[in-house]
């Protein structure tokens, strides 16, 4: 590695809108933020859209005016995206001269190892899940036999190609030890910022702006919405928690949600659920803070599920599927169902919707083991381990 660059400098690879209040979005906010406090200088390279954090040095690409998609997924407008960001992140090696590497997602990936090949510069990868499932899940290539061959191959370059690879769950892990022969990986678990996501007083004012009455029964989802993150099963699920609970509501917190609301309006659903569409990371708590219960029917069984880290700290029981990626991170406070059964899935709703008691164990249990378990702070110390293996990066004296 070149002497001039700056062992404690870290610049982040992050393709995507950021920030743009979601998942993917949460975990490069809490690993920067991690990395900053040990004393890391960070700079992050992103597009054009998003919305700027205050503290965070962000490079972004030119502005491409009809491009504006903030929701999770592939767009071929990326292929091209991709490139001006490559770009940018010549220049920030240039500039910037940093220690180390750190790319987010399988496009970061190929940008980095890129700029690592020209400019020496040693890169660990950040992965949220597989890139064949993510194109397949998302709907953006048909199932076809051949090529979903065609993209496991590449998938299984891209994995390759840092000198590290970090998962947020043992499940990705093991599948691209077992799928893809990378030896290098570790797996570093979300993170949630307790000081950001912690139990408040019901805001009335919200509740009423909402629609939601005193004896309502409510039911939080957050994050985006998306067929893999279960919002049809989800609404099939609210159809029979509605004929046992009647004072049961929905509250889907995310976006883009005009397709599910026109949805639940023709299911019948109109005054029992309730879309917020898109709020801000920092208000997510106010709104959360007024479940009883918490539901992630995420049908993806690899990629991460981080919305269960605010769930905990925010002292709800949890309602999931039976995956391991769940298992990991909730253990014996989750209530599961078995993949894909929502009949099953909405029975759990409804008895813990009727044994308040119950309920309020488990959130109390599960706020405790996030207090304990899940912070930033500890990411932060992961990733310096990683970096030392492969860098000798070190965070200022």
């Amino acid at each position: 590695m070149p002497e001039e660059l700056a062992s404690n400098r870290i610049l982040v690879i992050a393709p995507t809108p950021f920030f743009a209040d979601r998942g993917c979005h949460v975990r490069i906010l809490g690993e920067i933020k991690a990395l900053k406090s040990q004393g890391y200088v960070v700079q992050l390279c992103t597009y054009h859209l998003g919305r700027d954090i205050d503290g965070i040095d962000t490079i972004r690409t030119m502005t491409i005016p009809w491009y504006k998609k903030l929701s999770a997924g592939p767009s071929i407008h990326k292929f091209y995206i991709d490139v001006l960001l490559l770009w940018k992140v010549f220049q920030a090696c240039r500039s910037f001269r940093p220690g180390i590497l750190h790319a987010h997602l399988h496009e970061g990936i190929v940008i980095g190892k890129l700029a690592s090949l020209w400019y020496k510069i040693p890169m660990v990868a950040d992965l949220q899940g597989s890139l064949t499932e993510e194109v397949l899940d998302h709907g953006f290539l048909p199932r076809w036999t051949w090529l979903a061959t065609v993209v496991r191959w590449i998938e299984k370059k891209v994995n390759a190609m840092p000198c590290h690879l970090i998962t947020s769950a043992s499940r990705t892990a093991q599948q691209v030890t077992e799928a893809f022969g990378v030896t290098n990986v570790s797996t570093i678990g979300d993170g949630v910022d307790l000081e950001v996501f912690s139990r408040q007083p019901e805001d009335l004012a919200l509740k009423t702006k909402l629609g939601i009455a005193p004896d309502d029964k409510v039911v939080v989802f957050i994050g985006v919405l998306t067929a893999y993150q279960g919002i049809d099963l989800l609404l099939d699920m609210a159809v029979l928690v509605l004929k046992e609970v009647p004072t049961a509501k929905f509250l889907i917190i995310g976006f883009p949600e005009e397709l599910y609301q026109k949805k639940a309006i023709a299911m019948g659903l109109a005054d029992r659920v309730i879309f917020t569409g898109k709020i801000e990371y920092a208000d997510a708590p106010r709104y959360l803070s007024l479940g009883r219960i918490s539901v992630s029917p995420k049908v993806s069984s690899s990629e991460a599920n981080l919305k269960l880290f605010t769930y905990m700290a925010l002292g709800l029981p949890c309602v999931v599927f039976d995956n391991p990626v769940n298992r990991e991170i909730l253990g014996n406070l989750g209530v599961y169902a078995p993949n894909n059964d929502f009949v099953t899935f909405s029975k759990m709703i409804v008895e813990l919707l009727l044994d308040h008691e119950r309920a309020q164990d488990l959130g109390a249990n599960c706020y405790q083991k996030a207090s304990s378990e899940y912070s930033w702070e500890a990411v932060g110390y992961q990733l310096r381990e990683v970096y030392g293996k492969h860098a000798g990066v070190a965070p200022i004296a």
